[in-house]
């Protein structure tokens, strides 16, 4: 009996004017992987995961979670379904401490102040931010927001986590604290779609991995068959182009 993947996108197309952006991609992703979404600028990474978040809604497609259509739900409706999105400029309450930041997200996605406060104890402990929790998010670094928003995701583990370049512009510290944090999660069964530019960290990190190029899939399948597909090469070699 086939297993009905944890996220399926069916031939899901986006223009803008005279671009088209996406043009009828497909993947699944199963239950607990980590799954890579790889390619130059301009292939259209971000698009999907706009259109997976809500951010934006697919001129063609459909996408299903666990089954069901969730196409055109916004964004809120989504997190409350367990598709929780971390954006490549990280979102954070810049005037509120890393702590409350925390109790926000909690708040939001249905804990009592007791459980939120818990957890945020919790998830500053394990992304190293006890030292900075109680001040003003605003002052906090960059690679420390990033840390910080990974946290507020997580306040109420989600279905699937829709990571956008987490790693760019970080001290390797932080990346490795990053890192360890997706490992422990995944280890537990927590489901990731993972977009990066980082070779070396999607291929310690992904299971499998997808290539796309102007807008198409290209390559599909084991991370390392994936990063050694000529056509992935080519793409990398004379695709970038934003």
């Amino acid at each position: 009996m086939k297993v009905e993947p944890l996220l399926r996108i069916d031939g899901i197309s986006k223009r803008f004017g005279g671009n088209q952006a996406v043009d009828h991609v497909s993947f699944d992703v199963p239950h607990g992987i980590i799954l890579g979404l790889i390619g130059p600028n301009g292939s259209g990474k971000t698009t999907v995961l706009n259109m997976l978040s809500g951010e934006l809604f697919p001129d063609e497609g459909i996408t299903y979670l666990e089954g069901s259509p969730i196409t055109r739900l916004s964004p809120s409706q989504l997190a409350h379904l367990g598709v929780i999105r971390m954006f490549q400029m990280t979102r954070v309450f810049g005037r509120l401490s890393a702590f409350d930041n925390l109790l926000i997200a909690g708040r939001a996605m249905g804990l009592t102040a007791a459980e939120a406060s818990t957890r945020a104890q919790s998830l500053v402990q394990e992304l190293t931010l006890e030292h900075v929790q109680y001040l003003d998010a605003g002052q906090l670094s960059g690679g420390q927001k990033k840390l910080l928003e990974f946290g507020m995701c997580f306040m109420c583990p989600p279905k699937i986590a829709l990571l956008d370049e987490p790693f760019a512009a970080v001290h390797p510290v932080m990346r490795e604290t990053m890192s360890r944090f997706i490992q422990s999660r995944n280890q537990s069964g927590q489901t990731f779609l993972l977009v990066s530019h980082d070779m070396p960290i999607v291929k310690s990190l992904c299971h499998e991995s997808i290539c796309m190029n102007t807008g198409k899939i290209i390559s599909q399948g084991p991370t390392r068959s994936v990063l050694e597909d000529p056509n992935v090469i080519e793409a990398y070699l004379g695709g970038d182009n934003e």
